[in-house]
């Protein structure tokens, strides 16, 4: 019914940047808040940060300055913007966001299904 896609994961040299961009589709009435959460191999998944409906950002202190969370809110749409990177960036990122689809009265989480990220030269 509901749908998180995420994209833009690639291979890219240390320093480089992405842009990684997470779509909901489905019965969407609203949207509150939507993160990124990674996971490197061998550790538990982490939040990297978090935007609300009303636009504050939540960030994880080793990202903070590199990466920028924003979102479109007529799109249903999440981005981050990821600059400076660093092989321990290194993860699948995922997308979560608090959805309350049509006909219903209470906001659940999604998540999307992980896109890769890898910092290497």
């Amino acid at each position: 019914q509901v749908q998180l896609v995420e994209s833009g994961g690639d291979l890219v040299q240390p320093g480089g940047s992405l842009r990684l961009s997470c779509a909901a589709s489905g019965s969407i009435f609203s949207i509150n808040a939507m993160g990124w959460y990674r996971q490197a191999p061998g550790k538990q998944r982490e939040l990297v940060a978090e935007i609300t409906n009303g636009g504050t950002t939540l960030y994880a202190d080793s990202v903070k300055g590199r990466f920028t969370i924003s979102r479109d809110n007529a799109k249903n749409t999440g981005y981050l913007q990821m600059n400076s990177l660093k092989p321990e960036d290194t993860a699948v990122y995922y997308c979560k966001a608090g959805i309350r689809t049509s006909g219903s009265y209470y906001f659940r989480p999604y998540w999307g299904q992980g896109t890769q990220v890898t910092v290497s030269s």
